[in-house]
């Protein structure tokens, strides 16, 4: 059975079941708690606490899911980043999914499992586990009695490490749990689905549950949330060994994982499918967040498909292969395609030239540090650092290559010295901007990043373009548009804002125009300090009154716009050059936020 059979064969069963089929969501989580979607679930964490599943309205179906849903999810993970080239590890994955939200619970969502798996599937079920208790959860056994009347003896009892799902992120429903083992064709047991009982809701996050720091309070309905890796599904229905065996992987990268190299093929494989479905779906690489995880997981991808002799038109078009073969399911593969591939080779071109310099001088490195053991570490930490301030290579890109040289090395520490190294640098930037810029340091801020003269500029000319922009918001959208946060790295400036729906395509032409118009006029930037109860009387937007001290800076640009703020700022508006919205996207719910650049 193929992966595409499998997919369309368990949605069509949870349908007949009385489930309302709902479509993946975005990589992109509304769950401002995670930043890449992690399960599948998570589009449906509110019915389980918050939300009445049988009149809120989904968005992607409009109209309520009712008590049952069913959806086959894309996910992504990075816990396991290290695993990626074993026989079951991957960072992307398809999680197949019967949610319950008071509809039915443990009896029902183990006989449904049971009647797939075996009736459906085929597949004899090796075991099953239950939860066996903890001091703050009773054991589970209704599962166990479950299972017992099924046929089902093999049944393994484990703790709350192993047996207790969620919550994700900082806190939400979670529950004991009961997963199902099958065979794979080399005679290993590989856990292919994991049912849990939604009955419970955290205070905090799954560590602070574990530390005893987080409360569980029953939920008032309790829910049930499976997940069923489709890959890990599809090994033991294709009577294969591995997930790079099965049919999707092979018809993509079949004669990629022949080489001999297997697991930097392998990581190859897994690496360039994950980027394409989070380029897909709006990720940018950039150096902060999911743009950040993004960005990693291309660099490792250049990394490997060099040493398997692979450059960026094989792998474009193996990305091609990926859209063909995933496209039906997921539309929007082949909708943003073109923009997708757009930004890959760019970031494929960016990390190939810093490669080409990074790995002559690590090597010249890693020799000068193996003739003297006794300082290896120090000089492998100072080294690794200057290879980043000088060549731009990133640190984990060079312990990724110590990795390979030196297997037996503390990374962990290794990656502790050169984060401290990188401290100190900060503080000297810090030093150095707060003289420049009066008190106001770039480094040091947690809107503003940067860390040589070169990027103070870009980041001075883009914070200044953020108070254009918030001026221009509220004059094509309202007075009640209101700034909620900004970051801003030397590429581009990100600005979250309070707005309810979604810009439309003319009305974000319009704020850039906007912007744009008020650039040309070459308007100075005018700092006045003054009493910040003054301040709000002139006229002066401020919207972090715990931020500011009693003695505050206000910016006015023209009679276009006046801020208070305490960074840094052009000296006339015509030094901005062009601006250009890149992208427009929910934050969370009332949250809006924009990308833009200049230049």
């Amino acid at each position: 059975m193929t992966s595409s059979e499998i997919r369309q064969k368990f949605l069509d069963f949870f349908v007949l079941k009385g489930h309302t089929q709902v479509p993946s969501s975005s990589l992109i989580p509304d769950d401002s708690s995670v930043l890449l979607t992690t399960a599948g679930m998570q589009q449906f964490k509110s019915y389980y606490s918050e939300l009445d599943s049988t009149t809120a309205i989904h968005p992607s179906i409009g109209k309520p899911v009712g008590k049952n849903a069913c959806s086959v999810q894309k996910c992504f993970r990075t816990s396991d980043i290290d695993e990626v080239g074993d026989e079951r590890h991957l960072t992307m994955f398809e999680m197949l999914g019967n949610f319950s939200f008071g509809g039915y619970f443990k009896k029902e969502a183990i006989e449904y499992a049971h009647e797939f798996i075996t009736k459906v599937m085929g597949l004899p079920i090796s075991y099953v586990t239950v939860f066996k208790g903890s001091e703050v959860v009773p054991k589970d056994q209704v599962s166990k009695v479950v299972w017992y009347s099924l046929g089902v003896t093999d049944i393994r009892e484990q703790d709350m490490e192993d047996v207790f799902w969620g919550p994700t992120g900082n806190g939400g429903p979670c529950g004991p749990c009961t997963e199902i083992y099958c065979r794979t064709s080399d005679g290993k047991d590989i856990e292919v689905w994991n049912i849990v009982f939604n009955e419970y809701l955290c205070s905090g996050s799954r560590e602070s549950l574990f530390s005893g720091e987080a409360d569980l309070s029953e939920l008032k309905t309790p829910g049930v949330d499976t997940g069923m890796g489709l890959e890990r599904l599809a090994i033991s229905s294709q009577g294969v060994s591995n997930v790079y065996e099965t049919d999707a992987f092979r018809k993509v990268f079949g004669s990629v994982l022949s080489n001999s190299k297997q697991k930097s093929a392998r990581i190859v494989a897994d690496h360039l499918r994950s980027a394409a479905f989070l380029l897909t779906d709006g990720i940018i690489p950039s150096n902060k967040d999911r743009g950040y995880i993004l960005r990693r997981i291309i660099r490792r991808l250049v990394m490997h498909s060099r040493k398997i002799g692979l450059n960026d038109s094989d792998l474009l078009v193996r990305m091609n292969a990926l859209v063909a073969e995933y496209g039906d399911a997921y539309p929007e593969m082949e909708l943003n395609f073109a923009a997708a591939k757009a930004e890959f080779q760019k970031e494929y071109d960016k990390f190939s030239e810093t490669l080409v310099s990074g790995l002559s001088r690590f090597k010249k490195l890693f020799v000068s540090a193996q003739k003297n053991q006794r300082s290896f570490f120090e000089t492998m930490a100072k080294g690794i650092f200057d290879l980043y301030q000088s060549d731009g290579m990133p640190f984990d890109a060079s312990l990724d290559l110590l990795a390979e040289s030196a297997p037996d090395f503390d990374r962990a520490n290794l990656q502790k010295r050169v984060a401290e190294l990188f401290a100190t640098h900060q503080q000297i930037s810090k030093a150095g901007a707060e003289g420049k810029f009066g008190g106001h340091g770039l480094v040091m801020s947690g809107e503003l990043k940067a860390g040589n003269e070169e990027d103070i500029l870009m980041v001075t000319r883009l914070h200044t373009a953020t108070h254009l922009l918030h001026a221009a918001l509220r004059k094509v959208l309202g007075k009640d548009v209101k700034q909620m946060g900004s970051d801003i790295t030397p590429e581009r400036l990100r600005f979250d804002f309070a707005f309810p729906s979604r810009l439309s395509p003319q009305q974000l032409s319009e704020i850039e125009k906007i912007v744009n118009n008020e650039i040309k006029k070459g308007d100075r930037v005018i700092a006045a300090e003054m009493n910040y109860d003054n301040a709000i009387k002139t006229g002066a937007l401020a919207f972090f009154r715990g931020k500011y001290p009693e003695k505050v800076k206000v910016y006015s640009i023209g009679d276009f716009s006046k801020e208070v703020c305490g960074g840094p700022h052009v000296e006339n508006t015509a030094v901005l050059g062009n601006f250009k919205i890149t992208k427009e996207e929910a934050v969370s719910a009332g949250v809006r936020r924009i990308r833009a650049t200049v230049s």
